[in-house]
């Protein structure tokens, strides 16, 4: 992806956010040179990897397969093992309509999907064989707002604004805005998308960028090269 793309997709981003009322934080509008300036004070920011988050998937066709996220806040993985403390994350994303997040699951998070505004959040769902592979035959069990719901293999389900569903780890999922875009909260155990995402394709999960212009704000990927 062209950083100029990038910092479009951030903009739009950011008034598609704020016409449902939800604000980012702060430190979502500091300057790559402000983050600098600040390093000495960021760390625990840089090292739970809050912030921006644009990808296509490495396959270089964002509005196709991609996703905008953005990390609000993110525990700790020493706390998770342990079992006590801060064990949970929070992001805001936006699916655009009919753009894919392809086919995976998570080895340990556990997430909560929500409608928070927009069309209509399709998600399509698969059960895991037995070592946690995908299975094409495999079904599964979710739970929908606290109501259980059995899904087929390759079931569609459709969520309202304000309808959510609960993932479990080898839950198998791909989901997209069916109708329009869609403003998605996601609420989980500890993030981790370095070891934690298992796709189903050979895919990356962060995109590789043409630096044709200076970044607005820095990528939580961008944090280990530019600061």
């Amino acid at each position: 992806m062209k950083r100029s793309e990038i910092n479009a997709i951030m903009a739009e981003g950011d008034a598609f956010i704020r016409s449902f009322g939800h604000i980012l934080p702060p430190f979502a509008y500091w300057t790559p040179d402000e983050m600098r300036a600040r390093r000495g004070e960021i760390g625990p920011l840089i090292d739970a990897r809050l912030g921006w988050d644009v990808t296509d998937y490495g396959a270089g066709r964002f509005g196709e397969m991609g996703l905008f996220l953005f990390t609000t806040r993110n525990g700790r993985e020493a706390d998770l093992k342990r079992g006590g403390g801060m064990c949970y994350a929070e992001k805001i994303m936006i699916s655009r309509h009919d753009q894919l997040s392809p086919m995976h699951r998570h080895w340990v998070k556990a997430e909560d999907i929500i409608n928070r505004g927009g069309a209509t959040l399709a998600i399509e769902m698969y059960g895991s064989a037995p070592d946690g592979s995908f299975d094409e035959t495999a079904g599964g069990t979710v739970f929908c707002d606290g109501i259980r719901r059995d899904f087929a293999p390759g079931e569609v389900l459709r969520f309202a604004p304000g309808e959510s569903v609960t993932l479990m780890p080898g839950d198998w999922h791909a989901f997209w805005g069916e109708g329009g875009d869609v403003l998605i909260g996601e609420v989980s155990t500890v993030n981790d998308d370095e070891t934690d995402n298992w796709f189903r394709e050979p895919i990356g999960r962060f995109a590789e960028i043409e630096e044709d212009e200076a970044p607005t704000h820095l990528l939580a990927s961008d944090y280990a090269r530019w600061l």
